[in-house]
């Protein structure tokens, strides 16, 4: 399989290379998907998980007894929570957020699809999310997976990153120009 260098270079990718070779090697890379999804829904909802990932005043033993507490009653896959477990032995849970985007984007190009993250200023329906896709589809040629990100800023529109390409159809970004145009 053919990784992009970006990942493999850095930590946070090596440690997502390493979980997904052993989730594929295993058959587990649709419960370790799920296991991440949640994992990452959690960081982006509770304070409490995403201080214990990024706080350096816990240790290494504590870390990886409370880590294995949030796996046990969020039901994470075993593998998910060995994953943890190695990932608070060697004091590295603030890479845990890169490392789940990590193995996304692994996942994404061994099932031949693209990433986009998509930036809206309230959270986009079923329907919009479904017509997204089709039109990035479309654009791209290949399956996309969706990356939903809510940003009051944007104030209208959105923002969609693919790869290295970025279409930004903000009402912000309009706002900034129409005021750069009138400034002469």
């Amino acid at each position: 399989m053919e990784n992009s260098g970006g990942i493999q270079a850095s930590l946070s990718g090596r440690y997502a290379l390493a979980l997904f070779e052993l989730a594929r090697d295993t058959s587990q890379l649709d419960s370790v998907a799920e296991s991440l999804a949640a994992l990452k829904s959690a960081l982006g909802e509770s304070a409490e998980l995403r201080s214990l990932t990024t706080s350096p005043v816990i240790g290494r033993d504590a870390a990886t007894r409370a880590v294995a507490a949030v796996g046990d009653v969020m039901g994470l896959d075993a593998l998910t929570k060995k994953f943890l477990g190695v990932m608070a032995q060697g004091r590295r849970l603030s890479q845990l957020g890169a490392a789940i985007r990590a193995f996304e984007m692994l996942l994404s190009n061994h099932k031949g699809e693209s990433r986009a993250e998509v930036t809206s200023a309230h959270p986009l329906a079923k329907t919009q999310v479904t017509a997204l896709e089709k039109a990035l589809k479309a654009r791209v040629g290949r399956d996309v997976a969706v990356d939903l990100k809510v940003d009051p800023t944007v104030l209208g529109g959105l923002v969609v990153k693919i790869g290295s390409q970025m279409i930004d159809s903000s009402i912000r970004t309009r706002l900034n120009s129409l005021a750069q145009a009138m400034k002469g």
